[in-house]
């Protein structure tokens, strides 16, 4: 058996906090003696002084300090442990299923994330980035309750439309593309098109010669290394776009494509619970 408790080490951390055992003794619902009398047990326990009064406040001892930034973290994890009892016990959603497709804005998606982390946080979210295809028939869409994929209609959900990811035709700004003051079809049909993955509901078909790839990441770094030019989105490659790096190629036909994003709801979750709508909120705002 353990010498020491962690309603003990609360305490001590709450006189700490506070400054007296008057105010740890209310902030606790005790009495001012119960909690002199277990941090005295704790002291005694240990043989180790962990309090001593300077003036009317009570401050830790160098021992006192180290001993209890060593047990913090297991305070914290026991608070957490009971709050996800609590959420358990009153029927609230422990987890969240949540595919997004890959070309989704990265910075939105973490800060949403984050959000509703905060205002969720025994509720784990399971992410599942996807480049999506002409197949839908994937497991995970199966499994999610929340999809931002670029069908409006999944077999597996209801969706609306929720943003557009612009597409943007860009090159190296050393490759011989970006020399020409305006790019025909004849002139791209001479370089290797850059797609990702087998996404033909993002980038037109093309009689020409194409390297897929199967990140977005990997085409990217193609491109970069001139491998040839490509259609990437607008969003991901915009530091690039910014520092010069990338050339957005004058096209006689237009340089910039739009691929629409839903959000799509598993058909199953009705009605909706709270931790589904706030993420849809999250999503919408």
């Amino acid at each position: 058996m353990h010498k020491t408790t962690l309603e003990q080490w609360t305490l001590l951390q709450k006189v700490v906090e506070l400054g007296s055992f008057a105010k740890a003794a209310e902030e606790t619902h005790r009495s001012q003696s119960s909690v002199s009398y277990n941090l005295a047990l704790l002291q005694e326990r240990l043989g180790v002084a962990l309090l001593v009064q300077e003036g009317r406040r009570a401050v830790l001892t160098p021992a006192g300090e180290l001993l209890l930034n060593q047990v913090k973290p297991l305070l914290k994890a026991f608070d957490w442990v009971e709050t996800r009892a609590a959420t358990l016990r009153n029927g609230m959603r422990t987890r969240l299923d949540l595919v997004v497709d890959s070309i989704f804005p990265r910075a939105r998606l973490f800060a949403i994330l984050r959000q509703f982390q905060q205002r969720y946080p025994q509720t784990q979210v399971r992410l599942t980035e996807v480049l999506e295809t002409a197949s839908s028939e994937l497991p995970v869409h199966a499994q999610a309750d929340v999809m931002i994929l670029t069908r409006r209609q999944d077999m597996t959900g209801r969706g609306e439309w929720l943003m557009n990811i612009d597409f943007v035709a860009v090159a190296h700004r050393d490759h011989p593309l970006c020399a020409a003051e305006r790019v025909s079809e004849a002139m791209l049909a001479g370089w290797p098109l850059i797609r990702i993955a087998e996404s033909d509901n993002r980038q037109s078909p093309v009689a020409q010669e194409s390297w897929t790839f199967s990140t977005i990441d990997a085409a990217v770094e193609a491109v970069l290394y001139q491998v040839g030019y490509g259609w990437l989105p607008k969003e991901r490659i915009q530091p690039l776009l910014d520092s010069g790096v990338l050339k957005t190629l004058p096209l006689s036909h237009g340089t910039r494509r739009a691929t629409p994003l839903h959000l799509i709801v598993k058909k199953d979750l009705a009605p909706l619970d709270e931790q589904v709508e706030m993420l849809l909120q999250l999503f919408k705002e």
